[in-house]
């Protein structure tokens, strides 16, 4: 017998988001909770219809919830209801790289750097319409995005060093330096023979339960099992409010197996992320293969609220960790309250690298198309370290790597972590340089020994050949190694260009975007467009910087603020 009843207003408005809520699941929600009233007449909103009201339908309420409580014809009603928008997104400050004179700082010293989280980030921001934070902009990981033509390295070199001076495009009085590492390509072939031993770390965590966060895990990861073989081992860790060990060493051809282990995950309670690190940490040397790749995966948004959730904490144990041999990727996924330093913390300081995975487009780039770059490494604690000679260089500008610049004195100090590269990796390094003789000031300290000024090149005419520009030199280890090797590469004449070619022009734009969003004091007065008219000759039918092209084309006619 239907009984007829008062209608019910749906307070718990955030069930029904327009992020793939259906009217089945909004309906099955609100029985489950009135399941105790003779509800018979409701409220709800269905995702889909923006919001408006006055629609009606009848629905068997025995089909939406599985036949456990008696039927009801219900009403559907579509009030208007506005949701909250809360955005609680962490970026670290870190202060822009300034002018140093060569004189009284003729090194500079940093580490390699490969990763790529920030241009995809940014990019998400930008094709949302968002305000890009000026602290969510890190020039060298958008400039390392894209690949460059540099020569492969020869015989048993780990990667071959490429440099080119020519004008800059945004200052007359100075020139742009770029640094060029090409990493040699381990062959898929080559990669199978001793195996991967991978963890995948994955938060579960109540803040993941999100469209484009485990969902999007799960799908990228699919992407990843179809790669592997039966070489493979591969382990699960979740964390949530507390870790769980969901598979244990599995053979990578038991594929269907590993599928259904992570499609099973759901999404649920705290974030207790250092314990699910200390756990997986635990299985990768527990299926430890001698000379393989032996990787912790760890995919999350970096909001942690349980156990160690500070940077330092956090930084202090992935140290210890990395003391393993095992090697990190941090994938990070979702908007609105991902913690970006944390993510890129545990990756500088884990042996590893960082990616943003806003698309399923972005997961096949790292995890398939790039698969050895992301896991395969072929030099750790690279560092590179740049000695101007002052009787050519008045002073100088690194574009980028705030956050991975060292002193000096570290740059021999093999317990000093650096960068680690993996196979096939470009890594791309711009410095701003004002010539001797140029209208460029550059502040110097003037003393008893050092003569800084006009004079410049004369006084210091000693300090190198008459040719020489600087020093390119870089330290690394091999992957199995702790004791670095020294590559010296001289910057001379012949490294100076009339003109920039197009891969030097490729990344003084894609440089030049970065400062403009960042509003740097040193961007000049070149804006967006013009960048633009530059770079869309040079996209090479590179789907990725015909996409950055599009996205200067949105920048540019919306105001963003840096």
């Amino acid at each position: 017998m239907m009984k007829k009843m008062a209608a019910i207003i749906l307070s718990v408005v955030t069930v029904f988001s327009a992020t793939g809520c259906s009217m089945l699941q909004g309906t099955f929600f609100l029985m489950k909770m009135r399941q105790d009233a003779a509800t018979e007449e409701a409220r709800i909103m269905e995702p889909g219809n923006g919001g408006k009201t006055g629609l009606e339908m009848s629905m068997d309420a025995d089909e939406m919830v599985g036949g456990e409580w008696e039927v009801y014809e219900c009403e559907a009603y579509m009030p208007e209801m506005p949701q909250p928008q809360w955005n609680t997104e962490e970026y670290k400050y870190v202060a822009e790289n300034g002018w140093l004179s060569s004189i009284t700082s003729p090194f500079s010293t940093f580490a390699a750097d490969v990763d790529t989280a920030s241009y995809a980030n940014v990019r998400r921001m930008i094709l949302e319409g968002q305000t890009v934070p000026a602290d969510a902009v890190r020039i060298e990981e958008m400039i390392n995005y894209f690949d460059y033509h540099y020569p492969a390295p020869k015989g048993d070199e780990p990667f071959s060093v490429t440099t080119k001076i020519a004008p800059c495009p945004w200052n007359e009085d100075t020139q742009l330096f770029m640094i060029g590492l090409k990493a040699k390509e381990i062959k898929s072939e080559d990669r199978g023979e001793k195996g991967s031993n991978l963890v995948f770390l994955i938060d579960v965590s109540g803040s993941m339960d999100e469209y484009n966060k485990l969902p999007l895990v799960q799908r990228a990861f699919r992407l990843l099992i179809n790669e592997l073989d039966a070489h493979d081992r591969v382990s699960i860790v979740t964390y949530a409010s507390e870790d769980r060990v969901v598979l244990d060493g599995a053979d990578g051809s038991e594929k269907t197996l590993i599928q259904d282990a992570v499609e099973d995950l759901l999404a649920g309670g705290g974030t207790n992320g250092s314990d699910g690190i200390v756990t997986a940490y635990e299985l990768a040397q527990k299926h430890f293969i001698e000379g393989g790749n032996n990787r912790v995966i760890l995919a999350t948004d970096g909001d942690l609220n349980i156990g160690l959730t500070d940077e330092g904490s956090l930084t202090r144990l992935i140290e210890e960790k990395a003391q393993s041999g095992v090697y990190l990727s941090v994938l990070g996924f979702g908007e609105g309250n991902i913690s970006d330093t944390n993510m890129e913390a545990l990756a500088d300081h884990g042996n590893g690298n960082y990616s943003y995975i806003d698309n399923i487009s972005e997961a096949r780039k790292v995890l398939v198309n790039e698969s050895g770059s992301t896991l395969f490494t072929v030099a750790k604690d690279v560092k590179l370290q740049v000695e101007f000679n002052p009787a050519r260089v008045k002073g100088y500008r690194l574009i980028g790597y705030e956050n991975r610049t060292m002193a000096a004195e570290s740059f021999a100090d093999d317990t000093k972590d650096g960068g680690e590269i993996g196979s096939g990796h470009t890594v791309t390094a711009l410095y701003e340089i004002a010539p001797v003789g140029s209208g460029m000031e550059i502040p110097a300290a003037e003393g008893r020994y050092t003569n800084a000024g006009e004079e410049q090149g004369e006084q210091t005419g000693q300090a190198g050949q008459a040719d020489e520009w600087g020093v390119v030199h870089i330290r690394y280890k091999e992957p199995d190694e702790d004791e670095s090797i020294l590559i010296d590469t001289i910057v001379r004449d012949n490294a100076v260009l009339d003109g920039m070619d197009d891969d030097l022009s490729w990344a003084a734009g894609v440089a030049q975007a970065g400062m403009i969003l960042k509003g740097s004091e040193y961007a000049g007065t070149t804006d967006l467009g013009e960048v633009r008219e530059r770079l869309k000759v040079l996209t090479d039918n590179d789907e990725f910087r015909e996409e950055f092209v599009y996205l200067l084309g949105r920048m540019s006619s919306n105001t963003i603020d840096g």
